[in-house]
């Protein structure tokens, strides 16, 4: 019989191997939508469509399967969500028309739900003191979207874009198998039969919640609309091929997912809020500068002549900013987990599914919005300039909620010293 340690150990390797999986499913559209735009002569706007649409179902179906995980546990959820997809990806590889590719997006993007069934099937697991770096490591399968930048576009170039979803579906079945062979069910992780779904919605009362689903839908949404939009951003405004626009988006794909599990250590051991608080003012100072449109100033003399000037970020300071905030929307993810776990650690599941449905949303909006702002104006850096704007919300609400005080009181009394017991 497996200890107990042996089994946190191996559920939290398997659920982030899953959510890995998952996630490099959830943003398969980012690659081969390329070559579909092309297909198809689709907008900008129809391309961001494309995209966001898995996100859609899977942002919607977070919290109703968060409430499953709760009542039902997370083993058994979870793999019936990562079998579900295999027949929809085998599905779009015979896709030919736009409204196709959408429908099996929408049943593909069921993936997107992973987050919240693994968050609490793997909080579950472990104890408060370490519940933010244990789901600090299961969320660095983030990275699933990075290993998408990798492996997809070599795929789509020697193949064919069509081999994607196949190849995906077949390492999904054995994703599936040994989940089910290297996991382990808990009958105390469950909540009580008798609490009704009315009874677990009746949380989203709580205005405070919102202010998290805010923070979320920039650090994760943001992560997400990114991770969709900035291989066709390198390839349009710099002018990469599929291969290398693929690989400068993992720079800021890759660490984000990798770095969240820091993040979880940094906010046990700082908490939420001032892990949060820095997050979002580094995400503002970045965005500033990667807002600015490439800019060519004309000045007159008073002598007539013509003085030019060039105000712009050029690709190399663009991508070193892009990975900085990679990094702190890495630890952004896991600090706001942080705070649910610290605030309703009995209702993980639902309240994951809640924050993690308004991230999804984020990151289902966010490239249609992307897409629409660059078809309007023509102007590329719209999209940071969105993103800059939420970021500016986020912190308006956090400085007005007098945030920092509440957190320090709650970390203090996670983190206060156990008094000695006398035998």
């Amino acid at each position: 019989m497996p200890s107990h340690r042996t089994k946190q150990l191996s559920v939290l390797t398997m659920n982030t191997v899953g959510f890995t999986a998952c996630f490099a499913v959830w943003v398969m559209f980012s690659v081969i939508g390329i070559p579909i735009k092309t297909g198809l002569s689709l907008s900008d706007t129809q391309f961001g469509l494309l995209a966001a649409t898995p996100i859609l179902t899977g942002s919607i179906l977070r919290l109703p399967l968060g409430m499953m995980t709760d009542k039902y546990g997370g083993r058994p959820v979870y793999f019936w969500l990562m079998a579900s997809i295999i027949i929809p990806l085998f599905l779009i590889s015979k896709a030919t028309e736009y409204w196709q590719f959408l429908i099996l997006g929408l049943f593909v993007g069921v993936a997107g739900a992973s987050f919240s069934v693994g968050i609490a099937y793997t909080s579950r697991w472990f104890t408060k003191e370490t519940a933010g770096f244990a789901m600090g490591i299961f969320g660095a399968g983030n990275a699933g979207a990075a290993l998408t930048k990798f492996v997809a576009p070599s795929i789509v170039v020697a193949w064919g874009w069509q081999y994607v979803p196949i190849i995906y579906a077949i390492a999904m079945t054995i994703v599936v198998i040994l989940f089910w062979m290297f996991t382990y069910s808990d009958e105390s992780h469950k909540v009580d039969s008798s609490v009704t779904v009315m009874d677990q919605l009746r949380m989203l009362k709580d205005p405070v919640v919102w202010k998290y689903c805010q923070y979320y839908s920039l650090v994760f949404g943001g992560f997400v609309a990114l991770s969709l939009w900035m291989t066709k951003y390198y390839m349009s405004t710099y002018g990469h091929g599929i291969q290398e626009a693929a690989l400068l988006a993992a720079i800021f794909v890759l660490p984000s997912g990798i770095i969240r599990a820091l993040g979880g250590w940094l906010s046990d051991k700082f908490g939420a809020h001032q892990v949060t608080y820095w997050v979002m003012w580094t995400s503002l100072i970045c965005l500033f500068f990667m807002s600015y449109p490439q800019t060519d100033l004309l000045i007159t003399t008073y002598q007539g002549e013509k003085i030019g000037f060039h105000i712009g970020v050029n690709e190399y300071i663009f991508t070193a900013l892009l990975f900085v905030v990679g990094i702190a929307w890495g630890f952004g993810k896991a600090s706001v987990f942080k705070y649910l776990s610290d605030e309703y650690p009995d209702k993980i599941g639902v309240m994951s599914g809640v924050v993690g449905l308004a991230g999804g949303m984020g990151g289902f909006t966010l490239p249609i919005m992307f897409g629409f702002l660059l078809d309007k104006t023509g102007v590329a850096t719209t999209a940071f300039m969105l993103l800059f704007g939420v970021t500016l919300v986020s912190i308006m609400w956090m400085q007005l909620s007098g945030e920092r005080a509440r957190d320090k009181a709650m970390h203090k009394q996670f983190h206060a010293p156990k008094p000695d017991t006398v035998e």
